[in-house]
């Protein structure tokens, strides 16, 4: 993919650069998925002819008026798709979720339908696990400073900050945390969550308009609901069309009042954790700009 846009002051690239799909990838790829939709309509067909039998599958007459919780092509995707390779995803482990961890390992023998452990495991490198600063293993750097924090300060250093939590320990980080963004103090939350669905709402209100990613998490989609605040949203990493969202803002102001906004905050993410690359926004800070990152 060609990147021809490059930043006003840095030079760097927008966008990040991936290797195109070939044609011949593409093409066995959705051939696949249309021979699988295909032979999965079949065997439905088959099953409700009565030929085919699988009671697993077969909803019970208890609950065939209830409510129904997913659409029909959910339930047929999970049935005909999804369960072919099933045994790649929930996977049980019989060790801490570490850096490493042992798999057990699962076979199945009906197609995908039930899976039974084989009582082999499989010691593999765990990356796709919350395992913050290594909290995860049981030994450890992280696991002895935590130890040696909790016999030091307490339990209470879980309380709020109201309470008993605040403590020498988080001024500290604050400062350090100023004096690396060259800020004159900082605020450190214990949760990513609430840093962006609670504080959304005490820097713009009613009077004020979010211009939003697309695709920003949803603890920022929920702060910009609980602000009040008049919400746009723009394509995602599209400069062009932030731009036109942001010059119809400031052109035509509020909703039928047209008057000024208050401010124009622009929210957006420094490393998209759905696609993994960082925001182009940061390349177009100017002046008496509001930006949340």
């Amino acid at each position: 993919m060609k990147n021809n846009h490059r930043g006003p002051y840095s030079g760097e690239p927008l966008f990040e650069q991936f290797a195109e799909t070939p044609l011949s990838t593409a093409i066995f790829t959705y051939v696949g998925f249309m021979l699988l939709n295909l032979l999965g309509r079949l065997q439905d067909f088959l099953r409700w002819c009565h030929i085919l039998h699988c009671p697993i599958v077969s909803e019970p007459k208890r609950t065939q008026s209830f409510v129904p919780l997913y659409s029909s092509y959910e339930a047929f995707y999970t049935r005909n798709l999804y369960r072919r390779v099933q045994d790649c995803w929930n996977r049980p482990i019989c060790s801490s979720p570490g850096v490493e961890m042992v798999v057990m390992d699962r076979v199945s023998k009906d197609n995908g339908w039930t899976l039974e452990f084989t009582g082999t495991k499989r010691r593999v490198l765990n990356l796709g696990s919350y395992n913050y600063l290594g909290f995860g293993d049981p030994t450890g750097p992280s696991i002895k400073a935590n130890e040696r924090a909790t016999r030091l300060f307490g339990v209470g250093i879980a309380s709020s900050r109201q309470e008993v939590g605040n403590l020498i320990l988080h001024r500290e980080l604050e400062e350090l945390v100023a004096e690396f963004v060259g800020q004159e103090d900082a605020i450190v939350f214990s949760m990513g969550f609430a840093t962006n669905s609670l504080n959304l709402p005490c820097l713009v209100d009613q009077d004020c308009c979010v211009v939003s990613d697309e695709l920003n998490h949803t603890s920022l989609v929920l702060g910009c609901r609980l602000s009040g605040a008049v919400i746009r949203r723009f394509k995602h990493n599209n400069m062009e069309d932030l731009e036109r969202v942001l010059e119809d803002a400031v052109v035509y102001g509020r909703p039928r009042t047209h008057r000024p906004y208050k401010k124009i905050l622009i929210v957006v993410e420094g490393i998209y954790r759905s696609v993994c690359y960082r925001s182009s926004v940061l390349f177009f800070i100017y002046h008496d700009m509001f930006i949340h990152l």
